[in-house]
């Protein structure tokens, strides 16, 4: 029997290589001569850099940067021979034949998980340590850049990244202004000069569609779990959408790009590198489908088995568990989902269970602290019914 073991984080309680590799350890104690494969999964947010460089045998690279509130520390950036990258991922981004692919991951330089609940406010976050990470991969030579944006702290339009790689922020004064946050937006007046030339292609690995403004912007949607209080979104925004009206004048852009779908994600900065450094927005699940090759380890496995903290209806619309479960199903083949919490009633595909790896009676906050054990109890039960 060869099992595919493919889970994504459970949040706050262990990463989605961490519940992968519990689930492998569990499954060769229940059954020795069973092989297995595991893969990670990843939306762009934590874990992104980590899965995708070892996927591909790839090195990392500790870099200095500023984290979200400028508080000093490091973030990595991961190297991928192009040489290693599967062919319809080359096809997809137009890869070289030669030279490295930079793997950069938002939230190691400007994650919300990095900031303390009760001081989270967009206000006073930046994406200037992103800014960094790009940078270094610029001065290393990468041919080209996938960056993943899940778990930002920041709804900056990337400003503070783009500030980072040589676009000049200008106050009433005339005077540059240097690692400058919402905050201090309304000193800002003008945009100045342009992004350094050797910075390579970069791919944004996204599947949120939202634009940048209006009711499904990223002020509106996103600013309450990065600490926007609801009284401030209507001039949080006003300043957002002139900031970017700004942006693409200043880099000769069309202002239609603030409606296309997913610059709204992480703060709007999909929209910033498009804008000024022609980024290109790439849907995410399809993305990390084809670096991991996951159809082809589906085709190999006898039973797949999937899973997050959480599985409900929203992992069915193109969240990578469920993608999982849809391309099983497609391949014929059986699985069996692992999670948290699963929606009571919810739909599964044909030859698929699912299971809560918490006992009935366990409170959130438990089955969180305690989901690592909890894991391996389940897998091990399970495979000896």
């Amino acid at each position: 029997m060869h099992i595919l073991v493919a889970f994504d984080k459970f949040k706050d309680s262990m990463t989605a290589a961490e519940a992968c590799l519990i689930a492998e350890e569990a499954l060769l104690r229940a059954h020795p001569t069973w092989t297995i494969s595991t893969a990670p999964l990843t939306d762009g947010g934590e874990g992104f850099c980590e899965i995708l460089t070892k996927a591909l045998y790839g090195d990392f690279e500790q870099v200095p940067v500023f984290g979200p509130q400028l508080v000093p520390q490091t973030g990595r950036v991961g190297f991928v021979d192009v040489s290693n990258v599967p062919d319809p991922v080359r096809s997809m981004l137009k890869l070289p034949g030669w030279g490295q692919v930079a793997i950069i991951e938002m939230a190691e330089a400007s994650g919300l998980q990095s900031i303390p609940v009760n001081q989270r406010s967009p206000w006073t976050a930046t994406s200037y340590g992103t800014g960094q990470l790009i940078a270094h991969a610029a001065d290393s030579g990468a041919a080209a850049i996938i960056l993943g944006v899940g778990g930002s702290a920041t709804i900056d339009l990337g400003l503070g990244a783009l500030e980072a790689i040589g676009l000049e922020l200008v106050d009433e004064d005339g005077g540059t202004m240097t690692k400058a946050m919402p905050k201090d937006w309304p000193r800002l007046m003008r945009l100045r000069g342009e992004t350094w030339p050797h910075i390579p292609p970069i791919y944004i690995a996204c599947d949120v569609r939202n634009p940048l403004l209006g009711p499904n912007g990223a002020v509106r949607v996103f600013g309450k779990q990065k600490g926007l209080l609801p009284d401030q979104m209507p001039s949080y925004e006003k300043l957002l959408g002139g900031l970017a009206k700004k942006l693409c004048d200043a880099t000769n852009s069309e202002r239609t790009l603030m409606a296309q779908p997913g610059t709204g994600a992480a703060g709007g900065i999909p929209f910033g590198l498009a804008a000024a450094c022609d980024a290109s927005i790439v849907p995410g699940y399809e993305f990390v489908e084809a670096w991991l090759d996951l159809k082809k380890k589906i085709s190999e496995a006898d039973l797949v088995v999937t899973g997050e903290g959480k599985f409900d209806a929203s992992s069915m619309q193109g969240k990578g568990p469920g993608s999982i479960l849809q391309e099983a199903v497609r391949q014929k083949k059986p699985a069996k989902v692992m999670a948290g919490l699963v929606e009571h009633g919810l739909p599964l595909p044909a030859k698929t269970t699912a299971d809560v790896i918490a006992p009935i009676g366990y409170t959130k906050e438990r089955s969180i602290a305690e989901g690592k054990k909890l894991l391996a109890r389940k897998v091990v039960d399970v495979f000896l019914r």
